[in-house]
């Protein structure tokens, strides 16, 4: 059942008072630098990999095999062919 406007209102100045009342405990604050830290690792990763993505293209376009790529890579061709290549239209 909806509220009133003079229900919404009550509760709004009744969760107004409790946020002016609470006291934080300074045990239970802890610093974000680590999560700032994982946000850039992600951020650090996607430009990696898709600097990683263009590097692959341009040694496709200049004739460089699959085999190659994925050596320098660390799997197999057909592994990088799949990751890497230009997906294939479903018929």
């Amino acid at each position: 059942m909806p509220r009133s406007l003079e229900q919404i209102l009550a509760h709004a100045d009744e969760l107004a008072e409790r946020f002016e009342r609470h006291e934080s405990d300074p045990s239970e604050i802890r610093d974000a630098a680590p999560l700032r830290a994982v946000r850039q690792a992600v951020l650090d990763r996607a430009h990696a990999e898709s600097e990683v993505a263009a590097c692959v293209s341009r040694a496709r376009a200049e004739g460089h095999s699959w085999q190659a790529i994925g050596a320098v890579l660390g799997t197999s061709g057909e592994a990088a062919r799949q990751r890497y290549g230009r997906p294939t239209r479903a018929r």
